[in-house]
C-alpha cells in the first residue's frame, strides 16, 4: 500500500494505492485545486500556488487516510512527484513525503511527473504493454516510444509552446477565464473549423517534434484584422482547436507507424478534451490501430497516476534516498 503526493504546480493532490489479487487499486485519490485562486492572475502564481500546497497538504493527506479506511502504520511506502514542475511546489510535496517516509522508517519513491501521465492509461490493467504515448499537457507535448516499465525513448517533443500551454495563451487573447482549454473547446463546438486558415507547423529535420508558437501567432494576428473578434469566437476557437489536433494526429500516427506499434495512450491535461479523442480514436481505426486514453480523472495533474507509477517502481527498482532532491527540469527519456 503506498502513499502518494503532487503538488508539480497548482494543484494538491494525494491518493492511496494498494495492488489486490494482481490488480491496482485507488483506495482514494483526492485533489484540492487552486484553480480559482489563479484565474484572476490569469494564470498559476509561483509564490501563492507554494503558499497553498503549504496549508493544504497535511489535512489533504489525513482525508485521504480517512477516506481510504487506513492509518499511516497501514502504508509500506510513501512517494512523491520529484519533477519535472514548479521549483516551490515540488518542494512542499517531496519534503512531506519524504518526512512521512523518514518518521515511520519506510521506504520513499520520487516520481517524474510526466511518468505518471504516461502510465495511467494503464491503471486498471496493472502493467504497461508495449505502446506509443501521446502526451498532451499544460507545460509538455511528447510522443514517447514504451516497450515496458522503464523502457522509455523520446521520439518528438514540443521546441517551444506544448499544445496547453498554447490553449491556454490564445484562451487569453480571446479574453475567456482561465484556464482556456475547456473554453475554447466549448466555443469550438458551436464554431467552423474551416473559418480560419491557421498553419501546421512543419519541422523538416524533425518530423515528430511540434511547435504551435507560430500558431498561436497567427491567432494574434488573426485578431487583429477583426473588427470584433468576439463576433467571431466559435469560429476562432474551431479552426485554432483543429489546427492543434492536426498537427497532434498527423506526427502521432506516423509516429506509431514507423516504430511498429498498434497501440496508442492518450493522457496528460489536454486528453480530455473530448474533440482530440474522438480524431484520434477515428485517425487510428482508419490506420489498424487502438488508442487506451487516459481515465479523465487521471488526465489532469493527480495524485493517482504518482501512486501507480510508484507502485510498479516499488516492485521493479529498489527505493530511493531520502537525500533525493527535487529536479524542476526532470527528463523522461533519452532520446
Amino acid at each position: 500500500m503506498i502513499l502518494a503526493i503532487e503538488s508539480s504546480c497548482d494543484e494538491t493532490a494525494v491518493a492511496v494505492i494498494r495492488r489486490n489479487q494482481g490488480k491496482p487499486g485507488l483506495l482514494t485519490s483526492l485533489i484540492s485545486s487552486q484553480i480559482e485562486i489563479h484565474r484572476e492572475f490569469g494564470g498559476v502564481v509561483p509564490e501563492v500556488a507554494c503558499r497553498n500546497h503549504a496549508q493544504r497538504i497535511r489535512p489533504l493527506v489525513q482525508q485521504a487516510l480517512d477516506e481510504a479506511g487506513v492509518t499511516l502504520d497501514d502504508i509500506d511506502a510513501f512517494a512523491a512527484t520529484r519533477g519535472p514542475g514548479l521549483a516551490s511546489s515540488l518542494l512542499v510535496g517531496l519534503a512531506y513525503a519524504k518526512g512521512l517516509a523518514a518518521a515511520s522508517n519506510k521506504p520513499f519513491f520520487g516520481i517524474n511527473h510526466m511518468e505518471g501521465h504516461l502510465l495511467s492509461p494503464f491503471l486498471d490493467l496493472g502493467r504497461i504493454p508495449p505502446h506509443l504515448g501521446l502526451i498532451v499537457s499544460g507545460g509538455h507535448t511528447m510522443l514517447i516510444d514504451v516497450q515496458g516499465y522503464g523502457d522509455y525513448r523520446l521520439i518528438g517533443h514540443t521546441i517551444d509552446d506544448a499544445a496547453g500551454e498554447a490553449f491556454d495563451k490564445v484562451g487569453r487573447m480571446l479574453q475567456l477565464p482561465y484556464p482556456g482549454g475547456p473554453e475554447i473547446e466549448k466555443h469550438a463546438r458551436s464554431g467552423n473549423p474551416k473559418a480560419f486558415a491557421f498553419p501546421r507547423a512543419v519541422l523538416k529535420d524533425a518530423p515528430f517534434n511540434f511547435s504551435f508558437s507560430g500558431l498561436k501567432t497567427a491567432v494574434l494576428y488573426q485578431l487583429q484584422k477583426l473588427a470584433d473578434p468576439q463576433d467571431h469566437l466559435a469560429d476562432i476557437c474551431a479552426s485554432f482547436q483543429a489546427a492543434v489536433i492536426d498537427a497532434l494526429l498527423k506526427k502521432t500516427i506516423k509516429a506509431a507507424r514507423e516504430n511498429g506499434h498498434s497501440l496508442i495512450t492518450l493522457s496528460g491535461g489536454v486528453a480530455c478534451n473530448r474533440a482530440l479523442q474522438d480524431a484520434l480514436i477515428r485517425a487510428a481505426g482508419s490506420n489498424g490501430m487502438k488508442v487506451q486514453p487516459s481515465p479523465s480523472s487521471l488526465t489532469t495533474d493527480n495524485a493517482g497516476m504518482i501512486a501507480f507509477a510508484a507502485l510498479l517502481a516499488s516492485e521493479n527498482r529498489e527505493p530511493d534516498d531520502l537525500g533525493i532532491g527535487i529536479d524542476p527540469n526532470l527528463p523522461l527519456a533519452p532520446a
